[in-house]
């Protein structure tokens, strides 16, 4: 099986062969090994191959590199994953250009039954740190793996925030797992280790360079069931990642933000061209998404025990319904007004309830 993994990291390190050919060699001969075994004339039949890929690919000159590739991998307990693995991240085999070798290490399910991507801008403002931090703590409880790039800005805060509510998340690099970029983000790499991992189609010794950087996007776009863009301008990676996601027929949503914003103006254009829903809360994704709590309905009226009769009493008769609307709690709790806004109040802001559409109030389930 060793030589067979040779052959393999032999294979992804020939540039002029790309993702989607050597997918079609793989699924015409069956391994890596056998790839190099034949010959110009079979390698011809394969789909996307030409002169020049059949040139490159009978030098095998990339069999010395492998050697010290798979030394690498040994040494720093990484797990290599070809695409016909059976550990192989599938979501991306859906994509046109999967990776056709990952590099991994770390200790969560990479086909988790419920993947977000969360991305955005490196600068961004102190709402788009509010609605990271909230959507995390909307998803605790819940088995969602976080995937995101592990760059500055919303990638870090959906990491160090996943982490902190207990959910796996996932760093996809543009680079080798020889090093970590931006360095500072080593310890928050170390964590993410323990309660998720890092990712990369890159070997050692690859650098951070900008043309790596949409090969990662696409990874982190095709990983995941939906894509969550919190902030980013018109254009840049985020955008780029989004329209990937798109492109894979992945479920987008955008946090819509102030139009004067330019921090916003990526997410409401990709609203305004009917590519991304409008994201409002993590009950909303939820929805969506068609994902389901396992805690139970109405957790909040057990467990928090600092509740006064009046606001168990509206919590009560919003148990009893979809959704109430102001003036029939007002009939229903025989409060007065003024007594029933603070009451409301101070439920919306324990997270007990949430205001829809037309000022009514439903449950936080």
């Amino acid at each position: 099986m060793e030589e067979e993994w040779l052959n393999r990291i032999a294979l992804t390190n020939i540039p002029a062969l790309g993702p989607v050919r050597i997918r079609s060699l793989i699924e015409y001969f069956g391994n890596a090994s056998a790839v190099f075994e034949s010959n110009r004339k079979e390698w011809l039949r394969v789909p996307y191959m030409t002169e020049l890929t059949c040139k490159e690919l009978k030098k095998k000159q990339s069999l010395s590199t492998a050697e010290k590739e798979w030394k690498f991998i040994q040494e720093h307990q990484i797990t290599p994953l070809f695409l016909t693995d059976a550990n192989y991240p599938s979501r991306l085999l859906h994509c046109y250009d999967p990776p056709p070798l990952l590099y991994y290490k770390g200790n969560t399910n990479l086909n988790n039954a419920r993947m977000l991507s969360v991305i955005g801008t490196r600068n961004h403002t102190n709402y788009g740190k509010q609605v990271t931090e909230e959507l995390m703590a909307g998803l605790a409880g819940l088995e969602v793996t976080i995937v995101s790039g592990l760059a500055y800005g919303i990638d870090a805060l959906a990491h160090k925030a996943a982490l902190q509510n207990q959910l796996h998340t996932l760093g996809v690099l543009a680079h080798g797992l020889d090093i970590i970029y931006p360095w500072q983000h080593q310890s928050l790499a170390k964590e993410m280790e323990k309660q998720g991992g890092l990712l990369t189609e890159f070997t050692q010794n690859t650098q951070p360079d900008k043309h790596n950087f949409p090969k990662r996007n696409r990874i982190v776009a095709g990983m995941a069931d939906a894509t969550l863009v919190i902030e980013t301008a018109s254009k840049g990676g985020s955008m780029i990642t989004a329209e990937l996601a798109f492109e894979y027929n992945r479920e987008l949503l955008a946090v819509p933000g102030k139009i004067s914003d330019p921090a916003s103006a990526g997410c409401l254009q990709l609203i305004r061209q009917n590519k991304a829903l409008v994201y409002t809360s993590p009950e909303t994704l939820l929805e969506t998404m068609g994902w389901k709590t396992s805690q139970p309905k109405y957790r909040q009226i057990r467990l928090l025990d600092d509740l006064s009769p009046d606001e168990q009493n509206i919590l009560q008769l919003l148990k009893d319904t979809n959704s109430l609307s102001i003036d029939e709690l007002l009939i229903s709790s025989t409060l007065s007004s003024s007594k029933l806004a603070a009451l409301l109040l101070q439920l919306e802001l324990k997270q007990c309830i949430r205001v829809l559409p037309g000022k009514r109030y439903a449950i936080l389930g």
